[in-house]
This record gives structure tokens, C-alpha cells and sequence, in this order.
């Protein structure tokens, strides 16, 4: 057995009773996740060993504390393998609601997520996954279920079972042709017998391997006294086998005169194929959110005083020394040890630009390095990690449902048991009166009245725009926000840090005569380097500087100093320095700065305008949206940048409980509202609106009150949002719309015998692959640039 890479003792023991993959199999990254699952094949059972959940390193991957009135819980995101259709969400969340511990169990049906809060001092997370491997399902972290070698394997798994079908089928309708193009009793009776019996054993290996994942799935509903979306289908592919069979063996029967054996094997083909189109369109759908999560390495090579060692980043810790080589992601936040490196920061801002660190500034985990082998200093890590607060945002959104999905998900449910008392009724009903036509109705009807589009329709097109801003840097919380963002009326914009910049920039500098600009600027600049004042923050960006002795700040005031020749400086207040009075009703920020000799410069500053921030205003105002500036700064700072970037209305000197208020006023007034803040002290406006926006780096994530975090700080990305919340909900009618109108025309045409069984599969896959297929129309409707701000997408 190979050696096992340095996992604790615990794990270890769990991976060894694992199987190995062989010495000359194709090499990947060691980690616990690839190790222990990459090559255990087929359902989970009750003999598999659950322990390797259980390990704490392991579970830091996908589980954080969560704080309730009840204690100290714990939150799990895993992938569900083996899951199809709604039905199967709905029957892990009933396997594990109601277990001793478990608090919510919440599955997603497009992303095949599970959302798990539970109490580790009551249970045991291997317990859990033991009780959902009973019903046929596998729980992996998630790093594991999205690996290139699991993908495969499900690729290699559902491309081999098609091909076992469409070659069958070919040979099968090959036999069947000549019945369709003869008269009766022109192929002698021994002949089309001899046809019968090689169309049966070539349905063979189509019924007892292609059809295994739908008889598996049925079976495993049916166990627990579920109807799932495989029943039907499992029914139809049986009883269509069974009455060809019987007809092929006893040829006097009541069926020797018909046989499906085409039939058969053409539905199962094209079940397949629209399921294998389905599962990489679903790939595709919540792939742009999968590679994202996903952009860590699994090792990275740590200096240590033997040399470099090559370790899972599971075990870094805060102070290690890592080298990180061109091309590769960077594991965790830290501090650049390297003169220069070149950053794709694009997963944190949506510029896909390259940026330039230099020595002693930060990296963070997931950017990667476009240079030559750089060194770095670790200072966060796990989920301390900013990369690890964005995958936490994305876990959220992936495995939140909608209101529509909710909705159609318990539509299905019912409409899955009245589609086997359709099948029911119509083969009673066609007995009566053609008794060799009773069974192609009953098995079309089963096929074609399958909900799964019904059950995609909403979450394949929310997921597929949450992945598509995702990439451009908006990082969506709840996928509920695009239907209440599609139908806004009105924009409501925090001033600092969201229409302008958080930090204040030099407009103008005032100097006494035989003091130049540069040298006025290069004094300030060096005083000012010891204060984290806003003011002196501004002016200690302007560079230069002399060396200053017993720097020292006064409260309230400003900074003092002395210079080399022991004369005194001072940087402030007007008062502080000495400083000529100001005009009456001028209240721009200013600092002064005087020596001995008295004032020397008054320097003006200002609140930057962000530079999108007037085309945003005005693209919103041309999509019909009301705007609003809503500050607690002072009226005339407030009212300049309102006139400056165009918005409707300003209300100035709002406290934050009187922004609430005006927020509440507003909605009173029947208006929906998008607020759009820092996120840094707008929390509760922000929770109060009806969906809003946080605003810049500087937004705490974790914490963060709103529905869509812009990482980039563009105001024009609000434009974008809306843009493709509103083509989204256009999306969501129509994969609605056509999932009912598909039914209603598909199903009479079964019931009255004018839809073959192989056309009724057909038009199942079709259905589904058609509400996907215009959900991934998305991907490329949010625009990849500013040049056309107002345009809105293309009519989805």
C-alpha cells in the first residue's frame, strides 16, 4: 500500500481502509478529499467507512460555528451524489429532518447541495452520512465531488451507458425495419420470430445496465414509500420490456402480434442523452460558481529550516513562509516577501487587468500569481481568509431555493403520483379498445408527463446569473433578490464609500509667499504620515517628505513636530496653526500647516466621485428607476455630489435610525427599493430594503446585511445586476410557461395514442435540455464592459 500523505492519525486510519489507487494510475494532487474518494465507485452503503467526516482538519473544509439562542451549532455544506430530480432533494431533507442533532437540512436540486446545521455534541457527522448512504445517496465535501477525477468518472460512467444504448438501438431498429416497410405476412413467420428474438437480446444490456440509474433511483424511492421522477420512467421501460418478452417467448399470447423492442430502446436513448446534455448544461449552470469555489491548490510548497516541504494547505498556519510558483493560485491571505509580483485579482474585483504587489504589500488566497516563483508571509488562513468569506457567500446562494422553485418542487410532487393514475387510466381505457395499443398510451404517457422541466426551470437560469456576475465580481446571496431586483422602482444611494470614494482626495493648495507647492506638500506629507486621520491620510499620499524628530498627535488638533535645525511644525486646524479665517459658509475639509515663522499652506480637500457613479445614475433614470442620496453628512456637501452625479432627490443629516425611517416612508409610499451602501455601518437600512447592494472591498462580508456584495466598488455594476435580474425573470417565465404549455400539448397527444413511446422520450429530454439551454443563454448577457452602460440585454 502507498504511503499515506500526513493526515492525523484518525484520518489515516479511515483512508487505509479505503482503496488505493494503483501505482501507475494517472497522477493528481494529494489530499484527503481526492485520496479517500477518488476511486470509491458506486452508492454508499451501510458498510462504507464514514469516519474520515469526522476528523476535524477535514471538516474545517466545509463546516464553520454558527452562533443560536440554543448554543453553539454547526453549519455543513456537502454535494449529494447520485441525486437526478427534485424528488431525490426531497428525500434526503426527509432522511435527515427529524434525526437527534439535526436542526435544518436544506438540499438544492440544480446544485446538488446540502445546506446541514446541526449539534456536534448530539451527533456525529459520519452518523449522518451513514443514514443518507442508507438511501442511496453520498455526502462529499466539497472540494472532493468537484475534483477532475470524480467529474470524470461520472462523464466516462453516463458516456459509456449511451453508447451501450445508441449502438443497441441501432441494431434494433436495424431488425425492426422490416416490419414498417413489408405487408402483413410477407416475412416468413420463422424469419420475423428470429428478428424478435435478436431484438431481445440486444434490449438485454440497454434494460439491465443503460436503465440501472433510473431502476436505482425508482427502487430507492419506492423502498421509503416515495414517488420520484424515475418511477414513472422505471415503470414505462419494465412494462414495455415485460410485454415485448412475453410477446417474444409466447408469440400465441395476447401480445405475440406487437412487440417495442425499438421503442424501448430509442426512449432509453434518448433519455440518456437528454440526461447526459442535461448533466453538463447543469455543469455548466453552476460550473461558473464551481470553479470559482474551487480555485485553491490542494498542496503548496512551505519553507522550513530543512528546506521546502511540500504540504496540504490544511496545514499552514499564521508566520509560514510559502513560495508560490507562476501560475499557480496563492493558498492564503499574506504579506508579499518578493520585490514584485503580478496579481489576477479578477475572482475579488470582476478587472480581469493584472495588478502589481510589491515587497511588504498584501496577496489574498485564490488570486493568482501571473509572475515568475514568488515568496509570501502567511497571515490568514482557512476560513479567516477573504477568499474563504466569498465561498461562503457563493455556498449560501447555491444552496438557497426560490420562491418559484419552492413552489414548482411541490407541484411536482403531486403531479408525479397523478401522472401513474393517467398511465393507469389511459392503458384501462385503451384495453377496452385495442388491447395492443393499451400499453404504448399507458408507457408514453408515463415518459412524457415527467416534471423535471417544471422542476428546473427557475433554478437553472437563477444559477447560471449568479455564476455569470460571480465572474465579473458581484457575488449574489440570495437567489430570491433577482425577482424582487427585476421589479425595483426605486435606487436609494448611500453618499461615503458608495457614490464617492471613502477616502478624501487634494483639490487645492494655498501657500504664503517664498513657500512652494512641493515643498508645502512634501512638510504636510511627512507629518501627516503618523496620523490615521482621513484628512492626513489624503495628504500623506502625496509623497515626499523630510525626516522629523518627536513627532507627536494632539487630540482633536492635528500633528507637531520638529525639523533637523529644532524648529518647531505643526499640521491641523485652522486655530492649531494660525490659520487666516475661511469664508463664510465654506465647509470643505482643510488642513493647515505652519511653522515658526507662523501659516504656512492651507491645503482644500474634497470627496472623490467614483468615476462611473454619474453614468450609473442616469443609465437607472433611463430604465425607468427613481433615484435618491441618502447622507448623514452635511446638507451642501450632500447636495453637491447629488447635483453632480444626477440623482432625483438628496436627504442630508440623516442619522442612521432616520434612514431607516426614510427607507420605511418610501416603501410606505408603495415605492420598491434597492439600497445600495458601504456596508460598514448601513446594516440595518440595508436589511430594511427590499433587496440592496453593498459597495467596495471594504464591505465585511460575513457580516454584510445585503443581497449582492460588488467587490470592485463600480456603481455601474448595479446597472449590470438590475440588467440581469430583469432578462432572468423573463427567463424564469418563459422555461415556465413552456414547461406547462409542454404538458398540456404533450399529454392529450399521449392519452388519444398519436405519441409513441420513443417520441414521448424524446420530448422529455427536449423539454428539459430546452429550459436549461435558454437558462444558459444568461452566461453571456452581463456586459464585460462600460462602454454601453445603458444597454440592456439582449430579450432573453
Amino acid at each position: 500500500m502507498k504511503q499515506l500523505p500526513d493526515y492525523p492519525p484518525a484520518m489515516n486510519q479511515a483512508v487505509a481502509t479505503l482503496p488505493v489507487r494503483p501505482a501507475h494510475a494517472e497522477p493528481h494532487a494529494a489530499s484527503p478529499a481526492s485520496d479517500w474518494l477518488g476511486d470509491h465507485r458506486g452508492p454508499l452503503t451501510v458498510t462504507d467507512n464514514f469516519a474520515v467526516l469526522d476528523d476535524p482538519v477535514e471538516q474545517e473544509t466545509f463546516t464553520q460555528r454558527v452562533e443560536q439562542a440554543e448554543g453553539e451549532l454547526a453549519e455543513s455544506v456537502l454535494m449529494v451524489q447520485g441525486m437526478y430530480c427534485a424528488a431525490c432533494a426531497d428525500t434526503v431533507e426527509s432522511a435527515l429532518q427529524g434525526l437527534p442533532g439535526v436542526q435544518q437540512a436544506r438540499v438544492h436540486a440544480a446544485t446538488r447541495r446540502l445546506t446541514l446545521r446541526w449539534d456536534p455534541q448530539a451527533t456525529r457527522m459520519s452518523t449522518l452520512a451513514q443514514v443518507v448512504g442508507e438511501r442511496g445517496y453520498r455526502l462529499l465535501p466539497m472540494q472532493a465531488a468537484l475534483s477532475i477525477s470524480e467529474r470524470l468518472r461520472e462523464t466516462r460512467q453516463g458516456l459509456w451507458r449511451l453508447f451501450v444504448a445508441g449502438f443497441c438501438m441501432m441494431q434494433v431498429m436495424m431488425y425492426a425495419w422490416p416490419a414498417y416497410v413489408t405487408e402483413p405476412g410477407e416475412i416468413p413467420a420463422d424469419i420475423d420470430q428470429l428478428l424478435r428474438w435478436a431484438s431481445w437480446v440486444l434490449s438485454l444490456p440497454v434494460v439491465f445496465f443503460a436503465s440501472g440509474p433510473f431502476f436505482e433511483s425508482a427502487w430507492r424511492d419506492l423502498k421509503h414509500g416515495r414517488v420520484g421522477m424515475d418511477t414513472p420512467v422505471s415503470i414505462g421501460i419494465l412494462v414495455t420490456f415485460l410485454a415485448s418478452s412475453a410477446a417474444t417467448f409466447d408469440p400465441t399470447g395476447p401480445w405475440g402480434h406487437e412487440v417495442w423492442f425499438d421503442s424501448l430502446t430509442m426512449f432509453v436513448f434518448f433519455l440518456l442523452g437528454g440526461r447526459y446534455l442535461e448533466f453538463k448544461a447543469r455543469d455548466r449552470t453552476a460550473g461558473a460558481l464551481d470553479s470559482l469555489m474551487n480555485r485553491l491548490p490542494e498542496v503548496c510548497e512551505r519553507e522550513t529550516a530543512k528546506g521546502v516541504e511540500t504540504v496540504s494547505i490544511r496545514r499552514l498556519a499564521v508566520g509560514d513562509t510559502v513560495r508560490v510558483q507562476a501560475g499557480q493560485a496563492f493558498a492564503a491571505d499574506g504579506e508579499l516577501l518578493s520585490e514584485r509580483a503580478t496579481v489576477d485579482e479578477a475572482l475579488l474585483t470582476g478587472e480581469s487587468r493584472p495588478v502589481s504587489r510589491t515587497l511588504g504589500q498584501g496577496v489574498v488566497a485564490g488570486s493568482f500569481n501571473l509572475g515568475g516563483p514568488v515568496r509570501m508571509r502567511v497571515t490568514q488562513v482557512g476560513r479567516d481568509t477573504r477568499f474563504a468569506q466569498i465561498v461562503r457567500l457563493m455556498e449560501q446562494a447555491s444552496t438557497e431555493k426560490p420562491r418559484l422553485a419552492i413552489l414548482a418542487d411541490q407541484i411536482a410532487a403531486p403531479f408525479l403520483v397523478l401522472v401513474l393514475l393517467a398511465a393507469a387510466v389511459a392503458g384501462f381505457y385503451w384495453w377496452q379498445i385495442d388491447h395492443s395499443r393499451a400499453l404504448a398510451v399507458a408507457v408514453a404517457v408515463l415518459i412524457v408527463t415527467c416534471p423535471c422541466a417544471l422542476s428546473l426551470a427557475t433554478p437553472a437560469a437563477m444559477l447560471t446569473s449568479a455564476g455569470a456576475l460571480a465572474r465579473r465580481g458581484v457575488l449574489v446571496r440570495r437567489l430570491q433578490a433577482f425577482e424582487v431586483l427585476a421589479g425595483i422602482s426605486a435606487v436609494v444611494f448611500d453618499k461615503t464609500g458608495t457614490l464617492t470614494h471613502d477616502r478624501l482626495e487634494l483639490q487645492d493648495v494655498q501657500t504664503r509667499a517664498g513657500v512652494s507647492r512641493e515643498q508645502a506638500l512634501g512638510l504636510a506629507s511627512a507629518l501627516a504620515a503618523g496620523s490615521l486621520h482621513p484628512v492626513s491620510r489624503a495628504l500623506a499620499r502625496q509623497g515626499g517628505g523630510q525626516p522629523l524628530f518627536d513627532v507627536t498627535e494632539v487630540a482633536g488638533q492635528g500633528m507637531q513636530a520638529r525639523l533637523a535645525d529644532g524648529s518647531a511644525v505643526r499640521l491641523g486646524s485652522a486655530l492649531f496653526c494660525a490659520a487666516p479665517a475661511t469664508e463664510e459658509g465654506d465647509e470643505a475639509p482643510r488642513a493647515h500647516l505652519s511653522d515658526e515663522g507662523g501659516w504656512m499652506a492651507s491645503f482644500t480637500l474634497e470627496e472623490g466621485l467614483r468615476e462611473d457613479a454619474r453614468a450609473a445614475v442616469q443609465a437607472l433614470r433611463a430604465l425607468g428607476v427613481r433615484t435618491w442620496l441618502l447622507s448623514g453628512d452635511r446638507a451642501s456637501a450632500a447636495e453637491a455630489v447629488g447635483r453632480a452625479v444626477g440623482v432625483d432627490h438628496v436627504i442630508a443629516g440623516a442619522t442612521p435610525e432616520q434612514k431607516l425611517l426614510e427607507v420605511t416612508r418610501l416603501q410606505s409610499q408603495g415605492l420598491t427599493i434597492a439600497m445600495v451602501g458601504d456596508g460598514l455601518n448601513d446594516g440595518p437600512v440595508l436589511a430594511r430594503a427590499d433587496t440592496s447592494f453593498a459597495l467596495g472591498q471594504a464591505a465585511p462580508l460575513a457580516q454584510a446585511q445585503s443581497d449582492y456584495v460588488i467587490q470592485g466598488g463600480q456603481v455601474m455594476d448595479v446597472v449590470h445586476t438590475l440588467l440581469q435580474a430583469r432578462a432572468t425573470l423573463r427567463t424564469v417565465r418563459q422555461n415556465l410557461v413552456w414547461a406547462g404549455a409542454y404538458n398540456v400539448v404533450a399529454v392529450p397527444l399521449a392519452l388519444v395514442g398519436w405519441m409513441p413511446p420513443w417520441l414521448a422520450g424524446l420530448g422529455m429530454a427536449g423539454s428539459s435540455l430546452l429550459v436549461i439551454g435558454n437558462a444558459l443563454r444568461l452566461a453571456g448577457k452581463t456586459p464585460q464592459s462600460a462602454s454601453n452602460p445603458t444597454a440592456a440585454p439582449a430579450s432573453a
